[in-house]
């Protein structure tokens, strides 16, 4: 089945979806062993969460990038997430989905989360055909996502590491069945996360 332009794929289950960030060790291993954010991570910056693994990776270079070396799979509540959908803005101007610039930097001052759609990415992380959610998380939304939303933090870099080393050894079926059960997520109507003219994503 074809691959529709966007949509949103993750690892979830009924009532929560799993989210990915990389942060330095002194961020990230805290995090992991408490299951909440330290007193290090700051509330007042833009954060950033990304529902594919394989993108993740694609930013953060399997775990290897400096500032990146402790990738987190940060479990939230499905209610937290929608939440940030249904208050969010497209972070570039679309004609179709705004009325005008000037309209879409109002919506984009004022919303709490912006939607970003990057391509995905495959084992070897080369860009592929259709796009997969990023989603900035401000003011409010970063407050809800570190205080209310989150359910748990995992430590995934060691399986970063092994399915990389998989797709070194050009075993891709191997890292294939490595990766997260992600699919694609329900989500509400785009027209609730800046997509207005486009229907459904999802």
């Amino acid at each position: 089945m074809e691959e529709p332009q966007r949509r949103i794929r993750a690892l979830y289950d009924a009532s929560t979806i799993t989210v990915y960030q990389a942060y330095p060790p002194e961020i990230g291993i805290p995090a992991a062993r408490d299951g909440r954010f330290p007193a290090a991570w700051k509330r007042d910056r833009m954060t950033w969460i990304k529902p594919s693994f394989l993108w993740m990776m694609y930013r953060c270079g399997w775990g290897e990038k400096a500032g990146q070396e402790t990738v987190l799979a940060v479990e939230i509540t499905r209610d937290g997430f929608e939440w940030a959908l249904e208050h969010s803005c497209l972070s570039g101007f679309t004609p179709g989905a705004h009325a005008d610039r000037a309209t879409w930097q109002r919506q984009l001052r004022r919303a709490p989360a912006r939607v970003q759609w990057d391509p995905e990415r495959d084992l070897r992380l080369r860009a592929l055909p259709y796009r997969s959610l990023q989603l900035g998380l401000t003011g409010e939304a970063v407050r809800r996502y570190a205080d209310e939303w989150t359910v748990a933090v995992r430590d995934v870099t060691p399986l970063a590491h092994a399915v990389r080393a998989q797709v070194t050894g050009g075993d891709l079926d191997a890292a294939a069945g490595l990766l997260p059960a992600e699919r694609p997520y329900p989500a509400p109507p785009a027209a609730e996360f800046g997509c207005r003219s486009t229907g459904r994503v999802g």
